[in-house]
């Protein structure tokens, strides 16, 4: 099997799809739907359409780079080389760090839905418990992680499916022992958009952290085989199926359960089928959001490891990050991000307000959009260097450029301003902001000093 920079090829293309769905698809669409749905009422729709426009824009653009350069680093190779070297660092550093901060809420709330089933058991026993399984399975072999990633995300999307033909049925009256419903839910209680379409734009931050995942794609381009084949099928059907694994269950939702009736305590979706007399629904569901969970911290902590393996490497980090075992997994890496993953998992057993999850969600909505534009931008200077005839000769290229890049950019610029001026998520960028800037910072004093140390 063919290996570039140690890093082991195993990943097929049916594998690069899963691991995008399952980063995507975790426990906070299932939970946090309720939390967007409350604030935007149907017209939440409008916004989840919108999230899949900008992951369109964002996916064609890694795909144009990650078949011309298929290199582990991902975004953080491709900033350093067409932006800059000090904002690739913020960038990289920043989106390791709010995978290890989301990823233990992941873990807490598999603990949580584990305890419900085995009350005898303590819920942080089970978060150590999955810890430990996802830390195995990320340091051995890269094949046992697409394998594992793609049968988790599976479950998640036949679930997805299952609710949508049961929503289909309860909608015609056909299942729950009603009539045809029409428009009588959707445009019930306030209108499909009761607190005005301004709403949509401020739950935008959130919407974006449900659809990021997709990047690790690009994350994953290095230890996939044949990536000038897989990736661009990878990137049109992975857009394909979140904006129809997203858009039609919530479109569906809100036409069959009233939006003021949405809230975080507990699965929307279960909560909808339950009101019409599928109670069994909420079990199915309780252990589809575990599932859920345990995906995306699978998902998450390889994305964060593979960019702490390409910080390494760029010398942007420790060294020793660096290095490999004798499976072609960054080891190091792997086992840096676990142990403050389970620090993580710790201070949440103190402290378990539902006010530090949102939080945490508007930080990696934060931090994720940096990485998002940081795509965009980069295939933006990329192909502002190419010549036409290296242009033609692309064996990928984004459509429609450079529309769809500057959408890209500046879609998620506008949604971080919304964040400044949102109460609820404004406290997100006292901490992601540094998150960011502090590393640009370290990076160029380092240099400097390095200037400085040559210069006779």
């Amino acid at each position: 099997m063919e290996e570039r920079n140690g890093l082991n090829r195993g990943l097929k293309s049916r594998h690069l799809q899963m691991i995008a769905l399952g980063g995507i698809i975790g426990s906070g669409y299932f939970l946090g739907s309720g939390y967007i749905i409350g604030k935007a009422g149907p017209a939440s729709v409008l916004a989840y359409l919108l999230g899949g426009l900008i992951v369109f824009a964002v996916m064609v653009c890694l795909g144009e780079l990650a078949v011309a350069r298929p290199v582990t680093g991902s975004f953080i190779s491709y900033s350093r080389d067409m932006i800059s070297p000090a904002w690739a660092c913020g960038v990289g550093w920043s989106y390791w760090t709010s995978w290890v901060a989301y990823v233990p809420s992941e873990m807490i709330a598999a603990g949580i839905i584990m305890n419900e089933f085995f009350p005898a058991v303590s819920s942080m026993w089970w978060a150590v418990l999955f810890g430990l399984a996802i830390t195995t399975i990320n340091l051995f072999h890269v094949h046992l992680f697409g394998e594992t990633e793609f049968w988790l995300a599976l479950f998640k999307i036949v679930a997805l499916v299952m609710f949508s033909v049961l929503a289909v049925l309860i909608f015609f009256g056909a299942v729950g022992g009603g009539d045809f419903l029409g428009t009588s839910v959707l445009l019930s209680s306030g209108g499909f958009a009761p607190d005005g379409y301004w709403a949509v734009l401020l739950t935008m931050v959130i919407i974006l952290v449900n659809f990021q995942g997709s990047e690790i794609i690009g994350l994953a381009a290095g230890e996939s085989e044949e990536p000038a084949k897989t990736i661009p099928k990878t990137v049109m059907q992975v857009t394909v199926r979140i904006i129809a694994l997203y858009i039609i269950p919530m479109l569906l939702l809100v036409t069959i359960y009233p939006w003021d009736k949405a809230s975080l305590e507990e699965s929307v979706f279960a909560a909808a089928l339950g009101a019409y007399g599928l109670e069994w629904a909420g079990a199915v569901f309780s252990f589809v959001v575990l599932t859920a969970a345990i995906s995306c911290s699978n998902s998450g902590l390889y994305g964060c490891t593979r960019a702490m393996y390409s910080l390494a490497r760029e010398g942007m980090a420790p060294a020793w990050l660096g290095r490999l075992n004798r499976h072609g997994v960054p080891h190091n890496a792997t086992v840096l991000s676990i142990v403050v993953c389970w620090l993580g998992v710790v201070l949440y057993t103190f402290d378990q307000d539902q006010g530090i999850y949102t939080y945490l969600l508007a930080l990696s909505g934060f931090t994720g959009a940096i990485a998002w534009i940081s795509i965009c931008w980069s295939q933006l200077n990329f192909r502002r260097r190419l010549s036409p005839e290296e242009v033609q000769a692309l064996r990928y290229r984004t459509p429609f450029f450079p529309y769809v890049t500057y959408f890209g950019i500046w879609a998620q610029v506008a949604c971080l301003i919304f964040v400044a001026f949102t109460e609820d998520l404004r406290t997100s960028l006292y901490l992601g902001v540094p998150m960011l800037i502090i590393p640009i910072v370290v990076y160029r004093l380092r240099a400097m000093r390095r200037r400085m140390a040559t210069e006779p």
